[in-house]
């Protein structure tokens, strides 16, 4: 965010919130593969309470997977091309919102 580069905090966002959300899976004794979260808490979701509000942070993360992330995850130009900082701060917020979520059940 400080550097402006939105696309990497929308990427970033994304794999930061995979790996809290793995981290939950291994704690129910689970393993969780692929980079989907919103599938990944569909997959928590059958031994425990998702709130709804965490699965939609979890799909608008999921759309930021391959065009963040890949110079031709558009058909034109690269991804900074596309990325605000509104963006960012949406993906930091979501991010956040699962990372508490998930901090919740691993205490």
């Amino acid at each position: 965010m400080e550097h402006a580069f939105y696309e990497w905090a929308c990427f970033t966002s994304q794999a930061a919130a995979e790996k809290v959300i793995k981290a939950v899976g291994l704690k129910q004794g689970v393993t969780l593969w692929g980079p989907s979260l919103t599938e990944l808490l569909g997959l928590l979701a059958v031994r425990m309470d998702v709130p709804a509000e965490i699965l939609e942070k979890a799909q608008s993360l999921d759309l930021y997977y391959i065009p963040a992330r890949y110079p031709n995850g558009f058909p034109s130009g690269k991804p900074a091309d596309y990325f605000s900082e509104n963006k960012a701060r949406e993906a930091l917020d979501a991010a956040s919102r699962i990372q508490r979520f998930c901090e919740s059940l691993l205490s």
